[in-house]
């Protein structure tokens, strides 16, 4: 099975690591997908694994050369939806980086071409697949706190120095789509897919030290059906001196019991517990290894098309709302 990857601007190290358990599939080619992206890191990556893997400038003709099995998009984020776009017209699996798309237009477009593809395809909410949300997902399917009634979770990075392309809106997309789109993921995953209802958000540049258009902060609060109502924290304040680059929280409510994940652990209270339990953690998975399965009919890929339209959707509407200063119904 032949991989091409484009563009070197997110998580490529999701198919990095997919592919150790399948010597069958072959990263036979990379290239940028944005005008000025750098794919040096990129390649020193894959050259590990393949020394012949081939180099092209031009990502169009790569796909059409090489014509893989699974296009990987990863270039600048305002990008995704017009690299995707040529992935799915030519009948590729498609696993790309989030956010699918930046603006509802391009949204819309990925939809039909995707309905008309017969191919598989998933967002890199690689995130899902941590021990701790794997067993947060598995406790709330369990029934461990009952009907769920409220969530707020959480997005913290570090700033650091970034590149040119979160500088400008239009190739960044904004923070609620590229950092916030994880933990809206989450909000939407955990509690069984409820559809989101309306949302309304608020959004800041201020301690951004010269990026440009970039937020720092940004918070959103979502009514979801059966009366959930979810927040959802993002910043970019997390002080350098702080162990580890991020720290992704989510606390539920339920009907009968409260579960926590912070620290890459996660806590449960209920009636059945004294005090406050923590829990057993389950495996780690990869998301690009399940995809794998997915599109070798092995399986099914917990992130689907589906999940990974939608939320996109919800983002980009928080972020309307927060350039709008309004709530924004879906």
């Amino acid at each position: 099975m032949k991989v091409c990857i484009i563009g070197s601007s997110g998580h490529y190290g999701y198919v990095l690591g997919g592919i150790k358990n399948h010597p069958e599939v072959e990263i036979a080619a990379i290239s940028p997908g944005s005008k000025g992206e750098n794919i040096t890191s990129l390649y020193n990556a894959v050259s590990k694994i393949n020394q012949n893997v081939k180099v092209y400038e031009d990502y169009i003709k790569m796909l059409d050369e090489q014509k893989p099995d699974i296009g990987v998009v990863n270039c600048f984020f305002g990008d995704h939806a017009k690299v995707s776009a040529e992935v799915l017209k030519r009948g590729i699996h498609l696993f790309t980086e989030k956010p699918v798309a930046t603006n509802m237009e391009d949204l819309n477009m990925l939809k039909e071409l995707f309905a008309k593809s017969g191919v598989k395809m998933a967002a890199m909410f690689g995130i899902r697949y941590k021990p701790w949300f794997l067993t947060a997902r598995d406790l709330i399917e369990k029934g461990a706190i009952g009907e769920i009634r409220l969530m707020n979770a959480q997005k913290s990075y570090k700033l650091g120095s970034r590149g040119e392309n979160y500088k400008n809106r239009e190739i960044y997309g904004g923070t609620i789509l590229w950092v916030g789109s994880h933990a809206v993921d989450w909000v939407h995953w955990l509690s069984g897919n409820k559809k989101f209802l309306s949302v309304y958000a608020s959004h800041s540049t201020l301690f951004n030290k010269n990026h440009g258009d970039l937020e720092t902060t940004a918070l959103c609060h979502f009514v979801m059906e059966n009366q959930v109502f979810a927040s959802v924290s993002i910043d970019y304040l997390r002080p350098e001196t702080a162990n580890g680059h991020d720290d992704d929280r989510i606390r539920i409510v339920g009907s009968e019991g409260i579960l926590e994940v912070r620290g890459g652990k996660v806590y449960l209270m209920n009636k059945d517990i004294q005090g406050i339990k923590e829990v057993d953690l389950l495996e780690e998975r990869n998301i690009f290894d399940d995809f794998l399965k997915d599109v070798t009919n092995e399986g099914t890929c917990m992130v689907t098309a589906e999940d990974s339209f939608y939320v996109t959707e919800a983002c980009i509407r928080a972020r309307i709302s927060a350039d709008e200063k309004r709530v924004v119904y879906f």
